[in-house]
């Protein structure tokens, strides 16, 4: 039905309400979190306890903790107990340095029952520390849709009921722009969190945070893909939630010494007007750039991360992206960030779906999505991919979990596990692009074969098994799931190291933790279980601080300084490092240290893995990972790289490849290969301060201060 704005702007049906006195922002902190059950209407403000503000920080760290305080360990994701929690950190905000405008949003997931994070772009985290809060923590369940406002300009928050807005994102992005935003100068005031149709439908529902684009006049949007968040959305009946504010003030954090930052910033400013060009092309291909070099080093995601590399991969080369991306425009989701790495497609013509016909504006594709929406599915066409992306972020659907959803369905289908009978009809094989589309469509209407892939890759496997469609070990073999997340798009098979990156992971095999494909593979600086396991313990706990703090990691090492490379340690990227460090210090007037810095993430990190034990999981048995990560598990796999698996067999085993057959050369590399990965695993938790077993051990969690009372209690039994 249509929604009349004129008469909603008068007459909207308010559930529950709440109007406050805004807290002003004081070093980067509110001190304040805004809580909202959407089930029993309840609105009230909490205070930030000291003890969590000084262990937990911000961003993702109160985020672990609310939603640890609000569940029990037979809590599910759909219980009215789960929360939503949003949270930007004490840097979130800043205008003066690139990437600072970014939140962390903390749930349950759909997926892998433990709690998932997700880091995010666009306006809302911002504009909820302008209304006073350092966090929204949202629980309960509504019985109809309703969406949230939060008047940052008033002091006012309601519940009100939904009127029959648009259920997908782009849609309902302008019917509440237009509810909200008086007049048009007011649209880049209004930020949004809302989720698509298929989030109704399946369990990778992510969640779209609007921005708004002052150069075009449109409002974009970016994603909190991962884990299925925004699927808890549509399970609470949340349609969506906004944040309106009076504006952006260049000192919004009022914070201790702007011109440490803004210095800091000038600087940063300056490498990318004059490296990025020679180094990523950033503000030209934001992270498309990558996906050709991905190709070049056999990284790249082909049919479902059997290959590496393919010989079309020239068809969705960085430079054709560039060609897509609408050039010189200041594509930052958020104020005052020059990476400029929000591409955007403008005016692409739809030719499927609900939209066809409608000219639209595409965020990205990043470099993810060009792979997952592409090359895995062994798809080569850039206005295919392009589409696909529109659809899947309107419809609310993460691009990476369905790009490895649909390699995983199309080698089913090629392996004769799956077939027209069994898809209702859809011939899915490898790149079979009208019907790939067709099941994406599925997924929003909620009908067909698109039931069953919205389940992702874990719950597949169980099914097929179940009905004796293919064989449970082969299938949980070329799975690409751990934890039940779905692998993001790298190959990991020749890099040890990012074989634990991914299935070490806290919440899943998400990138965001490690990336040390290069650092390994490529440039061999980590040849040692001892170096793999500093690796992997030093770049997960960096990483956690952006998510700590409302930061993005782009402005870290996607650009670096030109002098970078005659530095000890340049994959550490010291220099942006100790700009960090100084910033930190800037916005909080705190003592700090590129130490502390890892021991605030530490506590955090480790807090993570105990919440998973205490949730049933976050031992070692869930960081084992499908062979297909580690090694060639079909015939033709180990054959496409015969020359690479026989050197390895005669140089490392000592053995005559000659002399065996293909089968024989398969079992023994498979059994190195998962020899490896179980050494690394004993060498990486000794060096994060955990049991063999994979439980931080009482010792460390008591030398970073972490050994409260709840966490004890999971831990101490397990010693």
């Amino acid at each position: 039905m249509a929604v009349n704005i004129e008469d909603l702007k008068q007459n909207r049906k308010v559930l529950g309400q709440l109007d406050y006195k805004i807290t002003p922002i004081n070093k980067g902190y509110a001190d304040k979190v805004l809580y909202v059950n959407v089930g029993t209407k309840e609105i009230k403000t909490k205070d930030v306890p000291a003890e969590m503000k000084e262990k937990f920080i911000g961003g993702k760290g109160y985020g672990l903790k609310l939603l640890w305080d609000a569940v029990n360990p037979n809590t599910k994701w759909n219980d009215p107990e789960n929360e939503i929690i949003i949270s930007g950190g004490p840097i979130c905000g800043v205008t003066q340095y690139s990437g600072s405008g970014k939140s962390l949003v903390v749930s349950l997931s759909p997926q892998t029952d433990i709690p998932v994070d997700s880091n995010v772009g666009g306006f809302f985290g911002p504009f909820l520390k302008l209304a006073g809060y350092d966090a929204i923590e949202i629980q309960g369940k509504a019985d109809k849709d309703v969406v949230i406002y939060l008047d940052a300009i008033t002091g006012h928050v309601e519940i009100f009921e939904d009127p029959g807005f648009e259920g997908d994102s782009h849609m309902m992005a302008e019917e509440l722009t237009d509810l909200f935003a008086n007049e048009d100068k007011e649209k880049k005031n209004i930020g949004i969190v809302s989720a698509g149709d298929a989030a109704d439908h399946s369990l990778i529902g992510m969640l779209n945070f609007t921005f708004y684009d002052n150069k075009r006049k449109k409002i974009r949007l970016k994603q909190a893909g991962r884990g299925g968040i925004g699927t808890v959305l549509r399970d609470k009946k949340i349609k969506a939630i906004v944040a309106k504010v009076a504006g952006v003030t260049g000192n919004m954090n009022n914070v201790v010494d702007l011109e440490i930052i803004m210095e800091r910033g000038r600087k940063f400013n300056k490498e990318m007007r004059e490296l990025d060009d020679s180094q990523c092309e950033m503000r030209k291909k934001g992270t498309a750039h990558l996906t050709n070099i991905m190709n070049d080093y056999d990284l790249l995601p082909v049919m479902n991360f059997k290959f590496g590399m393919h010989d079309d991969a020239g068809k969705i080369h960085g430079d054709v992206w560039q060609s897509y991306f609408t050039q010189g425009v200041p594509d930052g989701c958020w104020i005052g960030c020059n990476m400029s790495c929000a591409k955007g497609v403008d005016d692409f013509e739809l030719k499927t779906g609900p939209y066809k016909g409608q000219k639209v504006i595409v965020d990205g594709p990043e470099y993810e999505t060009t792979s997952s929406l592409g090359s895995i599915m062994a798809i080569f066409d850039p206005e295919w991919t392009i589409e696909a992306n529109f659809y899947c972020d309107t419809y609310g659907i993460c691009t990476i979990s369905w790009g490895t959803i649909m390699g995983f369905i199309m080698e089913c289908y090629d392996a004769g596990i799956l077939n027209k009978d069994r898809t209702g009809g859809l011939d899915l094989s490898f790149g079979s692009k009208d019907d790939a589309m067709e099941l994406l469509h599925q997924v929003a209407r909620g009908e067909g074969f698109g039931l069953i892939a919205g389940l992702g890759v874990r719950k597949m496997k169980g099914i097929f098994a179940e009905k004796g469609w293919g064989d449970a070990q082969f299938l949980q073999d070329i799975g690409m799931e751990n934890k039940g997340l779905e692998y993001s798009q790298y190959i990991s098979k020749e890099s040890l190291a990012q074989q634990g990156g991914y299935a070490m992971t806290n919440k899943g095999p998400q990138h965001d933790e490690a990336w040390l494909i290069f650092m390994d593979m490529v440039n061999n600086q980590i040849p040692t279980f001892e170096k793999k396991a500093e690796a992997l313990y030093y770049f997960p706990m960096f990483r956690t601080w952006f998510g700590l703090q409302g930061l993005c990691k782009l402005p870290w090492n996607d650009v670096e300084p030109a002098d970078n490379h005659l530095q000890d340690e340049p994959a550490k990227v010291p220099e942006h490092v100790d700009n960090y460090v100084a910033i930190y210090k800037a916005v909080t007037g705190k003592d700090f240290s590129k130490e502390e810095m890892i021991i605030q993430s530490e506590r955090v990190y480790q807090f993570q893995r105990i919440f998973n034990i205490r949730m049933g999981k976050g031992l070692r048995a869930h960081d084992a990972q499908p062979y297909r990560a580690a090694g060639p598990v079909t015939r033709e796999e180990y054959e496409s790289r015969m020359e690479r698996y026989d050197k390895q067999l005669k140089e490392i085993l000592g053995l005559d490849p000659e002399n065996m057959t293909i089968e024989e050369k398969m079992a023994k590399t498979r059994e190195y290969r998962e020899g490896q990965y179980e050494k690394l695993l004993d060498a990486v938790y000794e060096r994060r301060g955990w049991t063999p077993g994979g439980v931080p051990k009482l010792e460390r969690i008591k030398s970073l201060g972490m050994d409260l009372p709840e966490v004890l209690e999971v831990i101490t039994p397990l010693q």
